[in-house]
């Protein structure tokens, strides 16, 4: 600043293979990145790389004086520097005069300047102490202060270093892992029963989230990731380390407004994401012939999504089930489905149906495995252009909800890569029941407008909602829908989509009539 006067800082920077390993700067700046002294002077080195003189190490320049060369380096090293170094310069020199001291069993001397040898690891410079405090100062806020911003901004770095493939990734992360499992808060937290907030939920998932990245690094060694996981099992072992649901007391927070609802949830999200136009980028290693990252990446996302998972205890897992399936559907939305990645879908698709435990679309599933309804509604609207067979055939796989099934199918246990639905006398606490029945009901809905006009598939389909929905108002509801469809102003009536609609509303009619009829004994009561 102009107001500011100037000042002059003495800079060092080490590099060791195009990497900066070390730095000092006399500012006293106490941060975990680098201060604007170092950061000019790197861009000086790089822009102007003539006017910066190299050296050799000073062991070799050492190496070429003779011993009147030497005394003088010394005697003038110790006149320019004497307040600092004369001190040590005479302890040295007691040592090597003495035969018996520990610097004469050692061959040669140390040469800082000299740089690792070429089997040693080498990495960028990160000032551990800096990140530890920095760390615990943002933790100690509470939240306030900006400070979840600042821890933010800590992960958006570990990504970066990651992505980069900078091994301080890791060590970055260890570092905050740390200060988070010795956070006063959870002990407090454990002790009186009580939640964590939901901002401090966010940063561990995020905690949690880097360190799968870490691990299924495939570029990372065995040694490495043993040593990960070590040190993974040593903080799960401690009692304060938070649980995946995040609870420790009995409240039940309202999960009406955290996860999204009805038909547009999406949009038995995309409106706020920014518009992107997704290419194939050919990458020829390690790939087959017309693969891309974007295939790949679409791949990986439909495997992932179609894996068999149990349900979690805890409510705040389960909603994170929810809102992580979503999250990455809507991001798939973005992507315009071309030929290449139709074939994809086709195959996928297939794979998951022909499934064994791995597929949550399976033939047979375990009886709390996470439904397939939000996954099956995305396939099924990919396919119905494309394949419509094979759209029906994995939305009506999908409709079942086992959970709520007074018995569930044995399945054929002579294949040894199916698991058999293990059928517990009660029923597991799922907190996002409500949720996941509106998602089976919008699935059942979408299948039933696209069969407008096709008897074989609104009968299949009318038989996939008796079977496997059980809520009265749900099934009111797409009674209501299929008279809608059936009654669309700009065609004829749909008389079988009239029939689908009656159906259901006399499958759900005795309900009601008992509702009614219970409200009347009570005022004739009154």
């Amino acid at each position: 600043m102009q107001s500011e006067p100037e000042t002059v800082c003495n800079v060092a920077i080490s590099f060791d293979r195009c990497k900066i390993t070390s730095v000092t700067c006399s500012c006293g700046n106490k941060d975990i990145f680098y201060c604007a002294h170092v950061v000019a002077l790197s861009l000086y080195r790089i822009r102007k790389p003539d006017q910066v003189k190299l050296h050799l190490p000073i062991s070799e320049t050492l190496f070429q004086m003779n011993r009147d060369q030497l005394q003088k380096f010394v005697q003038y090293l110790i006149t320019v520097h004497h307040t600092e170094v004369l001190p040590t310069a005479q302890k040295l020199a007691d040592e090597i005069l003495s035969q018996n001291s520990e610097i004469n069993q050692v061959h040669g001397a140390p040469d800082p300047t000299a740089g690792a040898s070429i089997d040693d690891e080498n990495c960028w410079h990160l000032d551990e102490e800096q990140v530890q405090e920095q760390v615990k100062l943002f933790l100690s806020q509470g939240g306030y202060h900006g400070s979840g911003k600042q821890l933010n901004l800590l992960f958006a770095k570990v990504r970066e270093m990651l992505k980069m493939r900078d091994s301080n990734g890791a060590r970055m992360l260890t570092l905050i892992t740390e200060q988070f499992m010795a956070d006063p808060r959870l002990s407090l937290w454990r002790q009186q029963g009580t939640t964590m907030t939901d901002k401090y939920r966010q940063l561990w998932d995020e905690l949690g989230a880097l360190w799968m990245c870490i691990v299924l690094n495939p570029h990372c060694k065995l040694e490495q990731k043993s040593s990960w996981l070590k040190q993974l099992k040593k903080w799960n072992s401690v009692d304060v380390c938070p649980w995946e649901d995040g609870n420790h007391g009995n409240e039940l927070p309202n999960l009406t407004n955290a996860l999204p609802q009805g038909a547009n949830a999406n949009q038995e999200n995309l409106g706020q994401c920014k518009s992107l136009e997704y290419q194939h980028l050919p990458a020829h290693k390690f790939l087959e012939e017309g693969e891309s990252y974007l295939t790949l990446a679409v791949e990986v996302a439909l495997i992932g999504l179609g894996q068999q998972r149990i349900m979690p205890d805890g409510l705040y897992a389960q909603e994170k089930v929810c809102r992580n399936e979503e999250q990455l559907i809507s991001k798939l939305q973005e992507i315009e489905l071309d030929d290449t990645l139709v074939k994809i879908f086709r195959k996928q698709a297939v794979f998951l149906l022909e499934g064994g435990p791995y597929s949550g679309l399976g033939e047979v599933i375990h009886r709390e495995s996470v439904p397939m309804h939000t996954f099956a509604k995305y396939l099924f609207t990919s396919l119905l252009p494309h394949d419509a067979e094979l759209a029906y055939k994995t939305a009506l796989r999908a409709m079942r909800l086992l959970v709520l099934e007074s018995t569930a199918p044995s399945g054929d246990l002579s294949r040894p890569h199916h698991i058999a639905s293990v059928v517990p006398n009660r029923y597991p606490r799922w907190f996002t029941l409500s949720h996941i029945e509106s998602q089976q009901c919008e699935l059942a809905s979408t299948m039933l407008t696209a069969a407008k006009g096709d008897v074989r598939r609104l009968e299949t389909v009318l038989e996939s909602i008796q079977k496997n929905i059980h809520s009265s108002s749900h099934i009111f509801k797409l009674a209501q829908d299929a008279f809608k469809i059936a009654t669309l102003m700009d065609s004829l009536p749909d008389i079988t989509l009239l029939k689908v609609s009656l159906e259901l509303g006399l499958q759900v009619f005795p309900s009601f009539v008992v509702i009614i009829t219970e409200e009347r004994n009570l005022m004739q009561c009154w």
